[in-house]
């Protein structure tokens, strides 16, 4: 009786996996057929759920899963702006879900500050990575693509964030609308109004090489410019001390005028300060390690 019970069993946890199977192919043969609309963004998102999709679905038989990223493709191609999976969504060990909740703090935050319409390819690639690493993660047991995932996702985000660090936005605003951003005549903009934004690493001072472009523009421009002053300001996110972090948003001030001077910059235009977790980007709780809010802010007078 048990062995017939366990045939009826198995039996029916093979008839649900076919039907997974159909509906999943079903859902992911519309993706491929599909027509992509709206943004540049959920276009370049939609076949980024492409790839993914087909490929759980042909490579890796995981059925469930290449139905879902299929139907976020679809929404994707329809032109709906789908998030980046929700890390409280997955079965994943405490240590993975503190690392994949700061990597999507790190995406969001890029969104909020406009990232999706100043670099849509960079931004899609950057989603379809963080969802391919948090839908690895909790299977956790392919470990060179847990590995592989997550190196994308972070190169993605290098460069949406460089590409972010080098918009010329108004101060306590990091994005005019584009809309506004394409009306506006094709004038040099006054010194008084320009910023550059270099971000840092956690707990670094070392200018990244995602961020040495940043300051290769800067000094470009410096050098374009016939200027008073450059203002250097240092700033931190809440995780640490307030003295500690005083500390290293001097340190972190100063690193973006000595790499200013090793590009020809004139030393004494150069004027530094720092502002510690004083002076926030994003607004946190004490102790949260929030990337946009590790950043020099760079202005001219």
């Amino acid at each position: 009786m048990k062995k017939l019970s366990a045939v009826i069993a198995a039996s029916g946890l093979i008839f649900l996996s076919a039907c997974t199977g159909v509906e999943s192919y079903k859902e992911v043969e519309a993706l491929n057929e599909a027509q992509f609309v709206g943004s540049p963004f959920t276009q370049t998102l939609a076949g980024e759920y492409r790839t993914f999709a087909n490929t759980e679905q042909e490579v890796m038989f995981d059925y469930p899963d290449a139905m879902h990223f299929a139907r976020k493709g679809l929404s994707a191609a329809s032109g709906v702006t789908v998030l980046p999976e929700p890390v409280s969504d997955w079965n994943l060990s405490e240590a993975h879900v503190a690392e994949l909740t700061v990597a999507r703090g790190r995406l969001v935050r890029a969104f909020d500050i406009g990232a999706r319409e100043v670099a849509p390819t960079e931004s899609a690639v950057a989603q379809a990575r963080f969802d391919c690493w948090i839908e690895q993660q909790e299977e956790n047991w392919q470990m060179s693509d847990i590995v592989t995932c997550k190196s994308d996702f972070e190169d993605a985000m290098a460069n949406l964030e460089a590409l972010l660090s080098q918009q010329v936005v108004e101060p306590k605003d990091m994005m005019a609308p584009v809309e506004a951003v394409a009306a506006a005549p094709a004038e040099p903009m006054k010194p008084k109004d320009a910023m550059y934004l270099v971000f840092f690493d956690f707990d670094k001072s070392n200018i990244a090489a995602s961020a040495s472009s940043v300051v290769d523009a800067v000094a470009d421009e410096i050098k374009s410019r016939d200027l008073n002053s450059v203002n250097i300001i240092g700033h931190t996110d809440t995780s640490g001390s307030s003295a500690y972090n005083k500390k290293l948003s001097i340190k972190r001030a100063t690193a973006v005028k000595d790499a200013l001077v090793e590009r020809g910059v004139d030393p004494t235009l150069v004027k530094i300060d720092s502002r510690g977790e004083s002076d926030l980007l994003v607004e946190t709780a004490d102790n949260v390690r929030e990337p946009a809010n590790r950043r020099v802010t760079v202005t001219f007078e």
